[in-house]
């Protein structure tokens, strides 16, 4: 087992709320790291006790429109008096939401019962062992029928430290008009990134995404050297001896696509700021086109069509398709992402309770009534057959499939380091170099994880 926690700062990216910030957004990693978060917490974070009537567990949630406090409420009825569930609210910053949970998590507050933890977290406070682990029995019912994926990213050295809770993936939104002016079919067999640049520069539209130093940019990253037949790094279990892969015909690859969109006039103007909500702006103006971005897009498009934010017409020409390919003859790995649902390690109910309330957050009722409420996707794939959720997402059989062929991000305790790196590297997109970015962020990767370099 690898003896350390990463640093504080790195995250990953969340639901955007409906027209605010970005609840995964977040700008560069920072360098406080987990023993000076203990100090910073200790001796103020005791667990909180019960203040008469049944036991109350604590939630930590990433911020949602009410989704999760409406499932605490839910799931303390059913409980029958036996517990009671109370959410907390952490910051909608993804790198703040981490560095509150770590701090208290070093801290062995026995308040902290239940996270929403993005699947990239798992490895490092499991590896910490500040997560709980499910036993054998446990785990079963948590990943019967679930998404391949999200149980993988909720394993760390062979136990499940996470139940799944939802699964995220990213389309190719794109308005039907400009495709058919492109004359494209973007949800062709073998469409390509190099088709959409070429449609989009041909029509004078641009293509969204998520070019900002923070984990979204990682996220794309990580999906083209994937669908490109590479990875990032591999054997994670050695610490900051695994191997460093990013310096690979994948990766020079998937440096060439970022390169090229950057520099052509299918770019957005502001590319090396966009976060997501940034992104999807940008299919809704005079030069909107496409945009890759998560499933929330559909429901925060209606919504802001609804509320006249937007022109209705806009939803009408919005159309979808599955994450373009790098290589053409090989299958895309669209982003994978979520939440996860964590127990903590120094709760007092951690061994009873706690379990019994993850199982009733994470039932297939409640996967289904999350997506519904709040357009996250869910976790098991039979969901997606459902008539309510067809009816309320054509789309959904896409989004089932793209998150079964979606790529995870490395499963590492160093995470937060390995994401940083790259993102030091490889920003802005228009300075990305095929022949040296690879090539210079693997070394860069290898000098942090070895302590001889700061982020």
């Amino acid at each position: 087992m690898v003896e350390r926690v990463g640093r504080v700062g790195a995250g990953a990216p969340g639901r955007p709320r409906r027209r605010g910030g970005a609840a995964g957004s977040h700008g560069p990693p920072g360098l406080l790291r987990a023993a000076v978060a203990l100090v910073l917490a200790a001796g103020g974070l005791a667990g909180c006790g019960s203040d008469g009537g049944p036991p109350k567990l604590t939630w930590y949630i990433n911020p949602d429109n009410g989704g999760q406090a409406a499932i605490a409420e839910s799931c303390t009825r059913a409980a029958g008096g036996k517990y009671r569930i109370e959410t907390s609210l952490l910051p909608s910053d993804a790198t703040q939401q981490r560095e509150q949970l770590i701090r208290r998590l070093a801290a062995k507050d026995s308040g902290l019962d239940l996270m929403s933890l993005d699947p990239v977290f798992v490895a490092e406070a499991a590896n910490a062992g500040f997560l709980r682990p499910f036993t054998g029995s446990e785990a079963a019912p948590l990943t019967e029928g679930v998404f391949d994926t999200a149980v993988q990213s909720s394993t760390w050295e062979g136990k499940l430290y996470a139940a799944p809770f939802w699964a995220n993936t990213q389309l190719l939104w794109y308005r039907k008009s400009v495709a058919r002016k492109a004359g494209i079919d973007p949800s062709a067999p073998g469409f390509t990134w190099d088709a959409l640049i070429d449609a989009a520069v041909r029509t004078g539209t641009t293509i969204g995404v998520q070019g900002n130093r923070y984990e979204g940019y990682t996220v794309w990253i990580n999906s083209l050297i994937a669908s490109a037949g590479g990875r990032i790094l591999s054997d994670a279990e050695k610490g900051d001896k695994a191997a460093i892969d990013i310096d690979s015909p994948a990766g020079r690859q998937a440096a060439s696509i970022i390169s090229r969109l950057a520099r052509s006039t299918a770019a957005s103007p502001t590319l090396s700021t966009d976060i997501e909500e940034q992104s999807r702006s940008t299919i809704n103006g005079p030069r909107g086109g496409f945009l890759l971005n998560w499933g929330y897009v559909w429901r925060a498009e209606k919504g802001d069509a609804e509320a006249g934010a937007i022109d209705e017409n806009v939803v009408g020409d919005l159309g979808w398709a599955r994450y373009p390919r790098a290589d053409p003859g090989k299958e895309s790995k669209p982003p994978f992402g979520g939440i996860e649902i964590g127990v903590g390690a120094y709760g007092e109910h951690r061994d009873d309770l706690a379990i019994e309330a993850v199982a009733c957050i994470t039932s297939p009722a409640n996967m289904k009534r999350y997506m519904l409420d709040e357009g996250n996707v869910a976790a098991r794939p039979a969901i997606f057959d459902d008539p309510d959720v067809l009816k309320e997402f054509p789309m959904a059989p896409l989004m089932r499939d793209s998150i079964a062929a979606a790529a995870p991000r490395p499963a590492t305790p160093y995470y937060a380091d390995v994401s940083g790196a790259i993102q030091n590297r490889w920003h802005p997109p228009a300075s990305v170099d095929p022949a040296s970015t690879p090539r210079k962020s693997a070394e860069f990767i290898r000098e942090v994880l070895q302590g001889k370099a700061l982020l």
